[in-house]
């Protein structure tokens, strides 16, 4: 919502919060006054236009302090006569802070306020679910830590048990002289005597079909042995050498 007000023959645009320097006024600092000329009330898409003023509307502001403004400068030269006037000029201001503006009972500080309460609210709540968040984070971050440090204490428990098993039980004690043995006291010590694991043939694996040609084609293989020729001796020599020739038959013979 916003108003246009008039005062000390100015107009002005205001709205809740606005600081304006304003002419004059005999007021001291830390008062609140009622601006009663406004000219227009507008609130988002409704507005009401004075004719001249708009009925049942105010402007409640707050003096903020008296100051004086900038330093204004007057010069006046007049030629060939030597006249020259120079002024200063600082004008007397009022610094006004608006605090609200009310139509027909409708108050501009008590919805700005209430839309501030309402963003507040909004905030605050959504602060209350991030803290809510965030706490069961960390509790769940604690369970995960114990469940992984007790997971973690479990195999050791195990590996201690396990090596309790597999050690030798302690033997028991053999009967004193003249004393018989009891069934009762055989068979507990029969059960206390673990008996000697037999160690187990390790069955050779059957080689695959790929893995024995390629063992056949590594291993070399065997020579077959050549026949040896025997060597003629000096007897089988001269043998031969008196053994007849055989004859041959030529034509003229014929």
């Amino acid at each position: 919502m916003y108003a246009v007000i008039e005062t000390g023959g100015k107009q002005y645009r205001v709205e809740v919060g606005t600081e304006l320097q304003v002419e004059l006024l005999d007021v001291e600092p830390g008062k609140t006054i009622t601006l009663d000329r406004v000219l227009l009330v507008a609130d988002g898409d409704s507005s009401s236009i004075g004719r001249p003023l708009v009925a049942d509307a105010a402007v409640s502001a707050e003096v903020v302090r008296q100051i004086r403004g900038e330093k204004l400068i007057s010069f006046k030269y007049r030629p060939k006569a030597r006249s020259r006037v120079k002024k200063g000029h600082r004008q007397e201001l009022t610094v006004l802070r608006i605090s609200d503006i009310s139509l027909d009972g409708k108050s501009a500080a008590k919805s700005a306020k209430k839309a501030q309460d309402d963003a507040k609210t909004e905030r605050q709540r959504l602060e209350e679910a991030a803290t809510v968040q965030a706490a069961k984070d960390a509790e769940l971050a604690a369970k995960l830590a114990a469940g992984a440090v007790a997971g973690a204490k479990a195999p050791a428990k195990g590996a201690a048990k396990t090596t309790a098993k597999t050690e030798a039980p302690a033997k028991a004690e053999p009967p004193a002289k003249g004393a018989r043995a009891t069934p009762t006291k055989a068979k507990a010590a029969a059960k206390a005597t673990p008996a000697k694991p037999t160690p187990a043939k390790p069955t050779p694996a059957k080689p695959t079909p790929a893995e024995a040609k390629a063992t056949a084609r590594a291993e070399p293989t065997a020579a077959t042995p050549k026949p040896v020729r025997a060597k003629a001796t000096p007897k089988d020599a001269s043998a031969k050498a008196d053994a007849p020739k055989p004859s041959r038959t030529t034509k003229k013979d014929a």
